[in-house]
């Protein structure tokens, strides 16, 4: 089974993981360091991420590094666009109502 994006960012761990990898690509250690919870823990999330494809590994060595795939979060982008339309175009709405009042 394929998964999606919105599996990817679903849970709060695979969010920050993706945050720390927005910044610089990462060996599996250096991700667990920043987590609680055990280094295999954080392995099944990082799996979770690369079956999404918005993370990519390389291997250097004898290490592989995660990197981030910003291109694969431009569909969460492109799905939230109409709702940004919809809101903006709600808030004008009640900018009018209560510029009226």
């Amino acid at each position: 089974m394929r998964r999606d994006i919105y599996q990817a960012i679903a849970d709060p761990t695979r969010r920050a993981i993706l945050s720390l990898l927005a910044i610089s690509a990462m060996t599996p250690n250096a991700i667990a360091e920043h987590f609680g919870s055990t280094r295999q823990a954080v392995s099944k999330h990082i799996q979770i991420l690369v079956e999404c494809e918005v993370v990519k590994p390389q291997q250097q060595g004898r290490e592989i590094h995660y990197y981030f795939n910003p291109q694969k979060m431009k569909e969460i982008d492109k799905w939230l666009e109409t709702f940004r339309k919809l809101w903006d175009d709600r808030f004008t709405q009640l900018d009018n109502i209560l510029t009226d009042l």
